[in-house]
């Protein structure tokens, strides 16, 4: 990893570690030491060896393929439901970080937080509570061949053609979040903010079929419609409007 040098300008604390099991794990263990780790606080790693995503999935690629980063916000919206923002935006933000470097590429955020280029998965993002602060941790796929792929639905930047440049990544992914988190405590409201708009037009989950894997082992099967005040997928399902907040998301192909 090169020097870091426009990412360290914009972290108010950047630390880059050999190894890490879980970069969100580590950094969360310094949740209390407010001094030491302040709001903006970021851990980088390319060699995360038991990370998390979303439901508890294991997240695991060779090191030197993907770079994990956590970043801990402590500034928060004072509106309780504006925190179900901040994982969407991390996708949106990380969505403009990518998109800059592959700019001949459709990049689009998959609700509620994957980044997709071409519809593939290049990004996981994974948001975390605890205490008064959130820890958002990017898994973003770089150097990853076909043969290390997760799954077949993946990509990488590798693979796209471009080698990426890891220092602006970073240091454009930083200043979008902050940029929307601030926003979004400035107003806390998303809709007053423009990020709503700015959400629904980088979502590429709206308008198309989905299937939504629910809680209890439940299915719901409709076409995604739009996005609500407080972030969530509106599903329509045999003409009924459902507000997802929580499940799993399969877009689903035209065969």
């Amino acid at each position: 990893m090169k020097d870091l040098r426009q990412a360290r300008e914009l972290a108010t604390r950047l630390e880059v570690v050999t190894e890490s099991g879980s970069t969100n794990a580590e950094l969360r263990s310094h949740g209390a030491d407010t001094d030491g780790w302040p709001h903006l606080s970021v851990l980088l790693t390319d060699n995360q060896t038991a990370g998390r995503g979303r439901l508890d999935r294991t997240w695991l690629a060779p090191a030197g393929s993907a770079l994990a980063i956590s970043v801990l916000l402590r500034v928060l919206p004072t509106n309780l439901t504006a925190h179900g923002w901040i994982p969407l935006l991390a996708g949106v933000a990380m969505a403009d970080a990518i998109a800059s470097q592959l700019p001949a590429r459709h990049v689009a955020v998959k609700w509620p937080n994957d980044v997709l280029v071409e519809d593939r998965k290049i990004c996981g993002i994974l948001a975390e509570a605890g205490g008064d602060a959130v820890v958002v941790g990017a898994g973003v796929n770089t150097a990853m061949t076909a043969e290390q792929l997760p799954v077949p639905t993946a990509t990488s930047f590798a693979l796209a053609g471009v080698r990426v440049d890891e220092d602006r990544l970073v240091a454009d992914y930083l200043r979008a979040l902050d940029s929307q988190l601030t926003a979004l405590i400035d107003t806390g409201d998303a809709i007053a903010s423009g990020l709503h708009s700015t959400a629904t037009a980088r979502c590429s989950t709206i308008g198309r079929h989905v299937r939504v894997s629910l809680p209890g082992d439940q299915t719901l099967d409709g076409v995604a419609t739009g996005l609500d005040a407080d972030g969530r997928l509106l599903v329509d399902a045999a003409g009924t409007e459902h507000a997802i907040s929580a499940g799993d998301v399969v877009h689903v192909r035209s065969t």
